[in-house]
């Protein structure tokens, strides 16, 4: 079975976000189950070229605003799966992948409008179809909505089936109507039951309608986003879908993340000499400035972009109190300017107590995982997340808010059992109380032994949940729960 991932971003051939993490490394696991798995997606600036597949140096893409033209190049295939890059560089050879200077490029749909037809155009340049197209958050969402209209009598993708997944519903393509003549798509579908959505178009809601089944990254994700308080408008078309939505976890890559064999940390370590951990709390602090660190002290480690959806504002509201306990915070990040300024004023106001660094720094991200006592992560909303799954197995202590993949994947530790520490409410007195419980069982050493080894027990590896995806593109291919798009006739 022929599995084609189509998403913006895949690591290690560009990234903004947990989105390439997922992409890069569930083909890998699938393969290894014995699928046959591809990789589409835009060849960037930053992107190191490949080599351009034979027949595809000019891969006409028929935009009705016009045509567009693009090479194919194909990536070192990677643990049995070939990525094929867009190369258009009149359309991706820029400096960043969807903005510039804090503002969406303003051609943003019709890059992935292309990208989403060369995804099309290119698979029918070989003879075997996909059996299931795995398309990812916004960019790719046109995909379905043209193999369901320009593409619907197409006989080469009779059999072919869509799965949609959202890995943020806070991200949806919006764009004025006018745009839909310069993308293919019909004015048929600015309807309620289409892409209109409040005057707009609405990408990610395309993707929505017309993909066979909708997936998004964590079982309690699913049930949030058909909420009025996580769905962000679009609550009602996925509770019109609900019978077609399914959420599964996101795992992680161990080969990256692993302290045993990390080569970007200063001392390995594992569950059964943690020795080298406390080698990387001091080469952090120091890292970071601090002259004859604390080892005593706890660190609580952020990791994280800049932004509202993270519940950084909560960090504000109670930074004063918090530095009045004997601990360091260590964050890493970049992001919206009033998340930035707020983490440089504090950084200034406690110079030897809250670090920051305000940048992508992968080798720092690894060091700040090896090195904290604790990972704090107070989002307003989470997918996912991935961090506090990679620190666990690095024996640093998740303190979370209690949503999406957070509430499942963080159990609150009891003296015995558990795996971290848990706010249900968002507010600034909740995450204060949390981080004080933490607090108080990190000067107990042996509960706190006790709560590192629960955490570096945890397996979130891909395997379990690459076989939950494998389940649905079978079912899908058996037309066992695919649905057709004119079932879908109006939303609550």
């Amino acid at each position: 079975m022929k599995i084609v991932f189509v998403a913006s971003e895949c690591v290690p051939y560009s990234k903004t976000g947990g989105l390439a993490d997922v992409v890069g490394a569930l083909p890998k696991a699938l393969a290894s189950l014995g699928y046959e798995v591809e990789i589409f997606t835009p060849r960037y600036k930053v992107t190191k070229p490949g080599a351009v597949v034979p027949g595809a140096e000019s891969l006409t893409i028929p935009l009705s605003g016009g045509f567009k033209f693009a090479s194919i190049q194909v990536a070192e295939e990677i643990s049995g799966v070939r990525t094929y890059l867009m190369d258009c560089p009149e359309l991706f050879d820029r400096d960043d992948l969807y903005m510039s200077n804090g503002k969406d490029y303003p051609d943003n749909a019709e890059r992935f409008a292309a990208f989403s037809m060369a995804a099309l155009e290119f698979a029918k340049r070989s003879s075997n179809p996909p059996a299931v197209f795995h398309c990812h958050d916004w960019q790719s969402a046109l995909l379905p909505v043209y193999l369901r209209s320009l593409y619907a009598a197409d006989p080469f993708y009779r059999n072919t089936s869509v799965l949609f997944t959202i890995h943020n519903i806070g991200y949806q393509g919006l764009f004025p109507p006018e745009v839909m003549a310069q993308i293919s798509i019909s004015k048929d579908l600015f309807r309620i039951e289409g892409l209109e959505y409040y005057g707009k178009i609405n990408l990610l809601k395309g993707g929505i309608v017309f993909s066979d089944y909708v997936s998004t990254v964590s079982q309690k994700y699913a049930q949030e986003i058909q909420t009025d308080e996580f769905g962000h408008g679009l609550e009602g078309v996925l509770r019109s879908r609900a019978d077609r939505l399914i959420g599964i976890l996101n795992g992680v890559d161990y080969e990256d993340w692993d302290p045993a064999t990390d080569r970007l940390i200063p001392a390995n370590y594992s569950p059964e000499n943690m020795r080298g951990k406390e080698i990387c709390k001091k080469s952090l602090l120091e890292k970071l400035g601090v002259h004859n660190p604390d080892l005593e002290r706890p660190v609580i480690g952020i990791v994280s972009r800049f932004v509202k959806q993270k519940g950084f504002d909560l960090i504000a509201q109670i930074a004063d109190e918090l530095m009045r306990e004997d601990l360091y915070v260590v964050a890493l990040g970049t992001g919206e300017p009033e998340y930035e300024d707020l983490f440089r004023s504090l950084a200034e106001k406690y110079p030897e107590k809250f670090l920051v660094k305000i940048a992508y720094d992968n080798a720092l991200a690894h060091q700040i995982e090896a090195g904290a006592d604790m990972f704090l992560m107070p989002s307003r909303y989470e997918p996912c997340g991935l961090n506090q799954i990679y620190s666990m197995k690095y024996g640093t202590v998740p303190v979370v808010r209690a949503t999406g993949g957070l509430d499942d994947t963080v159990h609150p530790f009891d003296g015995d059992k558990g795996t971290g520490f848990r706010f249900r409410q968002y507010s600034a007195v909740a995450l204060l109380a949390c981080l004080q419980r933490a607090i108080a069982t990190y000067r107990d050493k042996s509960a706190w032994s006790k709560l590192q080894q629960n955490c570096m027990k945890e397996d979130f590896s891909w395997t379990q949940s690459a076989r939950k995806y494998a389940s649905l593109y079978e079912n899908l291919y058996a037309g066992k729960i695919g649905a057709s798009v004119s079932t879908v006739t109006a939303f609550s």
